[in-house]
């Protein structure tokens, strides 16, 4: 069992930055997929970034690249996200997730993610 609490979130003006991280209770450090999930009111849940601990080679939704940043601090168990530029619609709740895995790409739907954190609310102003 994986637990994962994050913290970072706020409310920032348009053109902002905020950074979460993310704590995981056990050494992540390689065979599992990590990233960041975002719900939006009524919106679907969307995998904003993902990366596969194992190589650290992240990937991004096309509605962030260039924004924000995926990075990790193995010693810690920590994974963070930067996020810079920020939009009004970048306004929901990001949820730390992750499942054990293999896979390079890391591509399960946002809604088959194993380990769930209990969410970070960001609110963007325009």
């Amino acid at each position: 069992e994986v637990q994962l609490v994050e913290s970072g979130g706020g409310s920032v003006q348009a053109g902002g930055s905020l950074r979460l991280s993310c704590q995981a209770s056990v050494s992540t450090s390689s065979g599992y997929c990590m990233g960041w999930i975002r719900q939006a009111p009524g919106a679907e849940r969307e995998v904003v970034a993902r990366i596969q601990t194992s190589t650290s080679i992240a990937f991004y939704a096309d509605s962030v690249k260039g924004r924000f940043t995926l990075s990790r601090d193995s010693a810690r168990n920590t994974l963070y996200l930067q996020m810079d530029s920020l939009k009004p619609e970048d306004t929901a709740i990001y949820y730390c997730a992750a499942y054990p895995s293999t896979s390079l790409l890391c591509r399960r739907g946002p809604s088959d993610w194993t380990y769930w954190g209990q969410g970070t609310q960001v609110t963007v102003s325009s």
